[in-house]
């Protein structure tokens, strides 16, 4: 019975959407640490130290990578598994198709943008802040400075307040959107809520919640980046 669960299309969507969903509330905490950075350096870095190189954030950071790489390899098989079904139906298909958004029809392309900014994400904070405390460094270098590993809050400032990386993560985040806007609904759907009456109503929740998340995300963004010009005071109130 539980080989089944994993081997069939709905035991694939279900751990899709179970996934799915530690993701989401992940990318919900993620997005509120980030506000606090806005407000408070010292709170940031806080947060940032009960996060640290502590055995409990170490053994989340590994289930949360095993969850995004079953995630990543379920949204793969299931996509090779959606176009064998289709056949050469899917080619003969030449406008769009009703209620059907781009999104959804993108998934794929969407989870590998996502994809490679987690993997330029990672490099440029998580291996200059966890990964270098794990590691014992005592500082990291940004540009010709040096700071503690420890110090989270200089990291993020110091990368958020270029430009290029900035755009480079609204670009990110627009994916993110894309990508949540429509996995928030197939996650509620899979688990069940897929009458009529439903429908527009996931749909609605699937924007808000996306819109919530990332629209934080850009923000904060855009905020450090005039913080770190000079354009918006800090602390910001």
């Amino acid at each position: 019975m539980s080989g089944s669960i994993f081997t069939s299309s709905i035991g694939k969507k279900m751990f899709m959407s179970i996934s799915g969903c530690i993701l989401v509330l992940f990318l919900t905490f993620h997005m509120c640490m980030n506000l606090a950075l806005v407000f408070s350096d010292e709170a940031y870095n806080a947060i940032c130290g009960f996060l640290g190189a502590n055995w409990y954030a170490v053994a989340a950071t590994v289930l949360l990578a095993v969850v995004v790489v079953a995630h990543i390899a379920l949204a793969i098989v299931l996509t090779i598994q959606n176009r064998k079904a289709r056949g050469s139906i899917r080619y003969a298909v030449t406008k769009r198709e009703p209620g059907v958004e781009w999104s959804s029809k993108n998934m794929l392309v969407l989870g590998m943008v996502v994809l490679l900014g987690l993997v330029f994400h990672l490099v440029h904070f998580w291996y200059k802040m966890m990964f270098a405390e794990l590691a014992g460094a005592h500082e990291v270098m940004l540009g010709a400075a040096a700071v503690s590993p420890t110090d989270g809050a200089a990291i993020v400032r110091y990368y958020f307040a270029q430009w290029p990386y900035v755009l480079l993560y609204l670009v990110w985040f627009a994916a993110i959107w894309f990508h949540l806007t429509h996995g928030v609904w197939s996650m509620m759907h899979s688990l069940g809520l897929n009458s009529k009456v439903w429908f527009k109503r996931m749909k609605c929740i699937s924007f808000i919640v996306a819109t919530l998340i990332i629209g934080g995300f850009a923000l904060c963004a855009i905020i450090l980046f005039l913080q770190g010009n000079g354009i918006l005071p800090y602390p910001l109130f």
